[in-house]
Formats: C-alpha cells, sequence, structure tokens
C-alpha cells in the first residue's frame, strides 16, 4: 500500500503565496483607507475653532406670540424675568434707552433701589398684550375720548392739537394730543409731584401695544412717533410697514 505525501496536496507555493496574492488585492483598499483617514483629520483640524465651549446665555431676541402675534423682542430689553421665554405669552413688558432705543444696561428703579433723588426717566417703555377683542385704541379716539373733552376749542402747538379732558372724568387730570401726520395719538397726564407721563397705544392683529413715555419729551415728539415706529418694525420685521391700519 502506498502512502501519498500531505505536501503533495498543498497549493504550490505553499500558504506564504497565498498570502501574497491575497496582500496584493488587499493593498489597494490600505491605501484608500489611509487616503480617507487623512483627509477626515485634515477637515477636523480646519474645523475645530467650530467646536470650542461656549457658555450657555440667553439668546439676542425671542419670538413670542402674544393674542397668536408674532412678535421678535430683545431679551435684554425684557422686564419682568418670568417673560423671558419663548411662545405664547398673554404679556410682555419691555424698556428702551431712548434715543438709542437699544435695551438699557442699567436696571429701572424700583421698590428696592427707589431714594429720594428721582432721576430722570430716559427710556420708553413698551406693554405688549393679548387684547381678546376689547375695544381697540382707535376705537376709544373716535367714540369714547370725545364724551370727556373739554368744550373749549382745540389749540394748536408745533403741530399738535392740544385738548383737555375735563375734570370729574375718568381722565381728569390728563390731555389728549393728535397729529395726522405723522400719525400720532397720545393722552398725557400733567406735571404735578411727579412727572406727566404719555401713553400711545395701537393694535396690531391679536395684540394691543403700549407706549409710555415723558411728557416733557412732547417738544420733539416727532422724533418719539418715528423711534415708536423703528421698535415695531424691529420686532415685527417685514410683517408690518408703516401706516398698516391693522
Amino acid at each position: 500500500m502506498s502512502f501519498t505525501s500531505a505536501s503533495s496536496h498543498r497549493p504550490s507555493g505553499g500558504w506564504r503565496s497565498l498570502w501574497r496574492g491575497r496582500r496584493g488585492h488587499l493593498a489597494p483598499f490600505l491605501v484608500s483607507g489611509v487616503v480617507g483617514l487623512s483627509a477626515i483629520a485634515a477637515i477636523a483640524y480646519l474645523l475645530q475653532p467650530a467646536w470650542e465651549f461656549e457658555p450657555p446665555g440667553d439668546p439676542s431676541h425671542l419670538p413670542v406670540l402674544i393674542g397668536n402675534t408674532l412678535f421678535n423682542v430683545p431679551t435684554k430689553a425684557v422686564r419682568v424675568k418670568l417673560q423671558k421665554r419663548t411662545g405664547p405669552q398673554e404679556r410682555v413688558d419691555l424698556n428702551f434707552a431712548y434715543p438709542s432705543l437699544e435695551a438699557p444696561t442699567v436696571p429701572h428703579l424700583n421698590a428696592e433701589t427707589f431714594n429720594d433723588a428721582v432721576p430722570p426717566i430716559d427710556r420708553i417703555f413698551l406693554s405688549i398684550t393679548a387684547h381678546h377683542d376689547a375695544l381697540g385704541p382707535d376705537e376709544r379716539v373716535r367714540t369714547i375720548y370725545p364724551r370727556y373733552l373739554d368744550a373749549n376749542p382745540p389749540r394748536v402747538s408745533d403741530g399738535l392739537m392740544i385738548r383737555p379732558f375735563r375734570d370729574s372724568t375718568p381722565y381728569a387730570g390728563e390731555d389728549l394730543f393728535v397729529s395726522s401726520s405723522p400719525l400720532f395719538v397720545v393722552h398725557c397726564t400733567r406735571d404735578g409731584t411727579t412727572p406727566g407721563m404719555c401713553l400711545s397705544e395701537r393694535r396690531i392683529e391679536g395684540a394691543d401695544l403700549t407706549f409710555r413715555f415723558p411728557r416733557a419729551w412732547l417738544v420733539q415728539w416727532r422724533d418719539v412717533a418715528s423711534a415708536m415706529e423703528q421698535l415695531v418694525s424691529r420686532m415685527r420685521g417685514s410683517r408690518f410697514q408703516k401706516g398698516d391700519p391693522r
């Protein structure tokens, strides 16, 4: 009986030859992998500054819905801490330095910071509230205010028509100021133990905006009217244009 040598069944050249053949097929894949890793490393190096950690902080603006109406309000201008959030709200209270219209860097006076020396007011206050179909500012000017105005003819000063409200009315101690060009309607308390303040109201879709500023600013009322328009345009963007009846 004859035995066949096991070596006669091995592939020609042995396992070393087989490995050399496989290594020849793997070489292109290895080269491609090295090139790919090098490219990824280069991109990672170039993008490294964008991955640096940034400490969390308040966004510069907050999109809020008031009366289902969108406003983009500056975060630092919000006066009430609980109102510094996005989404639907019933009311947002803001203040802006005048004439820069930037968010103030110094907090407004309150019961804790008030003292006998009251500094002059240097900002415009703005409250935005959902009106829920209540009587609008324009309607009040047409139907409510005339009931309480003094019967004497109005006087005109620097383009403003001025009419006082009668005593023993809800607006006693106030005056109404109106201009049609530019449109400007405010009612102001008179100076007394405290400086007089003015209110200007307007309605935009589902929200009412109430501006408050010192009566003393009426000497430059056109600038104040322009400032209010700018604030509304900034918060509404292209959704609001000057003169829009909404």
